[in-house]
């Protein structure tokens, strides 16, 4: 096991990180940006280290900073969280190098994966399902006309090497796709540094389904079932459950299955996720991420296994602890993703926390770096903290989570509470009737015109 871990990163993930690693009697070593001096991480750590002013590409994103950190303090491994340089192989090499464990995938496979046109190409070849489309990223206009003439309109256009909905466009005619291949290719290029685009058919109403899958590297891999982060805004996941109201439990096992047995031929070590469009009972490949997940909290309420702690043994070199036969889903969890925005415009809101008081009770939990006067400051993402609440049934699991987003208290900035509240409270979301469009819709439609405070 590693005898001291740097968190690289920020938030609420780091201090995840960090509970996680003084569970398991791991020192840990907090580092910062001047941004941050105040963070609950920071002042938790065994050590700490400032690695430059505010701006990310200064501070997080800056190779030499951490690894002259790691030197001082003698970290023999780094956990990356999620963001950052979570899923970029050339750090983990460079670690590598230096003797220093990444506590993630190998670097191969991060790189696989972050080349969304390689990543179809691989899970094709290791038996994934996919969405119908180019074999690869298209250069020519003629080549992507004649493709989405044979898959049918409407088809979307993708950044090779994107992310976050930058790079994607809808064509839903020959004049669009014209249009979609120009702009795609220069979203691409200002957001990626690459205009590389490929083609897929574009679903119409269908879910984003996602299966958390753990691998120890020699060929052993489970999955722990399906988290469904349908609710989306501007392809940003906002509400995130499991299971998903969408499955039963022989399409459950059916596409874990073949998620877990794609990842023992690939001999994937660590944590990953699986993501999917799901449509009219089919499943459709769209990326694979090489990191814990914002939402992985989901997975671990309904299976109660800690996904931090199991990616710290398995980069250590352990076995996975458990095998597929022993993972259980117990009852039903949903995230609800708290942000400083203003609820209606997600106008940014960082600033001062005057008043804070998280819910609490049975099944209610809160994962969150916030406190009373703490500052949200304006340099990174708005993430004041995820609540995460289990029921034995759905049913109970929105009960308590009413309950719970009514007595959770932020005030001195916005925030995105009264979203959540008006969405636990819709016919639509209690009954599970939603797709990846339907939370635009519903923002479109005035939907929460009268519900901001």
């Amino acid at each position: 096991m590693f005898d001291k871990i740097l968190i690289a990163n920020r938030g609420e993930i780091a201090l995840r990180i960090l509970r996680a690693c003084k569970e398991l009697g791991i020192a840990t070593v907090a580092v910062h940006s001047t941004a941050d001096a105040d963070a609950m991480h920071v002042k938790l750590a065994d050590e700490s280290v400032c690695i430059g002013p505010a701006p990310a590409t200064d501070s997080y994103l800056n190779i030499p900073a951490l690894l002259a950190a790691c030197e001082i303090t003698g970290a023999d491994a780094v956990h990356p969280g999620y963001g950052f340089l979570s899923e970029n192989a050339r750090f983990a090499e460079i670690l590598e190098s230096h003797n220093i464990h990444f506590i993630g995938p190998k670097a191969e496979h991060i790189r696989i994966m972050g080349d969304k046109i390689e990543a179809k190409r691989t899970a094709l070849r290791l038996g994934i399902p996919c969405v119908p489309g180019s074999e690869g990223g298209v250069t020519e206009d003629a080549e992507a006309l004649k493709i989405a003439g044979d898959i049918g309109y409407p088809v979307i256009v993708k950044a090779a090497a994107g992310g976050g909905g930058r790079g994607m466009k809808v064509a839903r005619s020959e004049s669009d796709l014209v249009n979609a291949l120009q702009t795609a290719r220069t979203e691409a290029k200002a957001a990626f540094g690459d205009d590389a685009v490929y083609l897929e058919k574009y679903l119409e109403k269908p879910r984003h389904i996602e299966i958390q899958v753990l691998g120890d590297g020699k060929g052993n891999a489970v999955h722990l079932g399906e988290r469904d982060c349908s609710l989306q805004r501007r392809h940003q996941k906002v509400w995130e459950e499991a299971t998903s109201p969408a499955l039963n439990a022989e399409e459950r096992e059916k596409i874990g299955t073949i998620c877990a047995e794609a990842m023992q031929k690939l001999a994937y070590l660590g944590a990953g996720t699986i993501e999917f469009l799901y449509e009219d009972g089919n499943f459709y490949f769209i990326e694979m991420n090489t990191r814990i997940q914002v939402e992985h909290p989901v997975t671990e309420m309904i299976t109660g296994i800690d996904l931090v702690n199991e990616q710290i043994r398995l980069a250590a070199g352990a076995s996975l602890s458990f095998k597929q036969e022993d993972v259980r889903i117990n009852g039903h969890a949903i995230e609800c993703r708290i942000n400083a925005e203003h609820p209606v415009t997600f106008r940014p809101s960082p600033g001062l926390i005057q008043y804070f008081h998280p819910p609490g009770g049975l099944g209610v939990r809160v994962d969150s770096a916030a406190y009373q006067g703490y500052r949200i400051p304006s340099y990174y993402d708005s993430l004041i903290g995820k609540l995460i609440v289990h029921g034995r049934t759905r049913n109970e699991c929105l009960m308590r989570l009413r309950r719970a987003l009514d007595e959770f208290v932020v005030e001195g900035i916005d925030s995105t509470l009264p979203l959540f509240r008006a969405l636990v409270r819709n016919a639509d979301v209690q009954n599970g009737q939603y797709d990846i469009h339907w939370l635009e819709k519903f923002l479109n439609s005035g939907g929460m015109d009268d519900k901001a405070s």
